[in-house]
């Protein structure tokens, strides 16, 4: 739970603060997309490595190494005084991220029984809902009457409570010792920035078409080329006979597709509030903390919920409704009352909140102890590959009509 409100709170302050980094650094606040990119690509890319260091180590030497990384590379970007070199910094804690929350739900999955799983999860993401209320807010304070190095400084006493108590309690849980798939671990790795960074290229418009194209296009080439690989390996870095699972595999094919389209929301509110509607970063703060708000108040309610309706009625449902909740923002505009745009926001956060609950919990349900840390693997690299397109898709069509303009 320490874990996952020290992150939540690092990603939702930093996107209350982009506007004023980017003025500092004399940036584009589209080209701060880097910045969130750079984080979730490089999670994405080493969260496989995640469950295989858990597997040999122990959990608990995986996950305090972990939260030892974040918290340097939040210093180290709280020293940073170009764009370059916050990129690179946020790859320092990618690295600490993508092993701090798939290490710890994988001990939650090996500590608790199945039939345990979705309270147990659900009471651990609760104290880190906490993070998603307090960063908007705490980054409109800081921004305004401070400096936005401070939203990185603030990670460091964070990260060592939960270092020393993880010490303490965590359990050190190991498997049987099983070989590293380092072919296979290159081609999906860079598959996965391949097609980021094409993405990303093509809203840049810093090379030609051509070139942005060529590089998608490799990418899902080397994709492809795990998969022959994965067939061939006894103990590939992802098994594919996770996919056999139906409800595994319906659930990842879900986070892809509604993800996608969540994923870009932390990064084009604020600066909708800020750079669209003129709002300070204190007041375009307070205004997306409802999001977390109902997120907290989904929570409690998810269990009933889902006893009552069941999976697929409480997804399908809640999918249209945080569809609807997107398209409306396209209508909003600075004049319109400031609670026409904190309701939507509200129920936005609830709607996220259950789906995000149900979703996850059917993906790993099903899975046995044997492919639990692969599951967890694919299904927090699913996560954040998910948001990196949907910031550099998002991203790149703010530039299209930007252009036109």
């Amino acid at each position: 739970a320490m874990a996952f409100f020290m992150q939540a709170l690092d990603a939702t302050i930093l996107n209350t603060a982009l506007p004023a980094i980017a003025h500092s650094l004399n940036r584009s606040p589209l080209a701060m997309q880097s910045a969130i990119i750079s984080y979730t690509l490089t999670v994405a890319m080493l969260i496989p490595v995640s469950g295989w260091l858990a597997d040999r180590f122990g959990t608990r030497r995986i996950f305090t190494l972990a939260v030892s990384l974040f918290t340097l590379g939040s210093l180290a970007c709280a020293l940073s005084n170009s764009l370059p070199q916050l990129v690179v910094f946020r790859v320092i804690q990618g690295i600490g991220g993508a092993m701090m929350m798939p290490v710890a739900r994988l001990a939650l999955l090996r500590a608790y029984p199945r039939n345990e799983l979705l309270p147990v999860l659900n009471f651990v993401a609760m104290p880190g809902l906490v993070g998603p209320i307090l960063g908007p807010v705490l980054g409109g304070v800081l921004v305004t009457w401070a400096t936005w190095h401070w939203i990185f400084l603030i990670n460091i006493p964070i990260g060592i409570a939960g270092l020393l108590y993880a010490h303490k309690h965590m359990p050190n849980f190991t498997t049987a010792r099983r070989r590293f798939d380092t072919t296979g671990f290159l081609l999906f790795g860079l598959s996965l920035v391949l097609f980021s960074s094409g993405i990303e290229l093509f809203g840049e418009k810093i090379v030609a078409s051509w070139i942005a194209l060529t590089v998608i296009v490799t990418s899902i080439g080397l994709l492809l080329l795990y998969i022959l690989h994965a067939r061939r390996t006894p103990n590939p870095l992802i098994s594919l006979d996770l996919f056999k699972t139906r409800t595994f595999s319906i659930g990842i094919v879900g986070n892809i597709a509604t993800r996608l389209g969540t994923g870009c929301v932390p990064f084009l509110m604020p600066l909708m509030l800020q750079v669209g509607f003129g709002y300070q970063a204190f007041i375009a703060g307070c205004m997306m903390a409802p999001t977390a708000l109902g997120s907290i108040i989904a929570k409690s309610m998810v269990t009933q919920v889902l006893r009552r309706l069941g999976y697929r009625h409480t997804l399908v449902g809640i999918t249209v409704i945080i569809g609807l909740m997107i398209a409306q923002f396209s209508l909003q505009s600075p004049a319109m009352a400031i609670w026409m745009l904190i309701l939507p926001l509200f129920i936005l956060g609830m709607a996220m909140s259950t789906q995000f609950t149900a979703m996850n919990t059917i993906t790993l349900a099903d899975l046995t102890d044997d492919n639990a840390s692969s599951g967890n693997s694919v299904l927090a690299v699913t996560q954040q590959l998910s948001i990196s397109l949907g910031v550099a898709v998002s991203a790149a069509v703010l530039r299209v009509y930007e252009g036109m303009e």
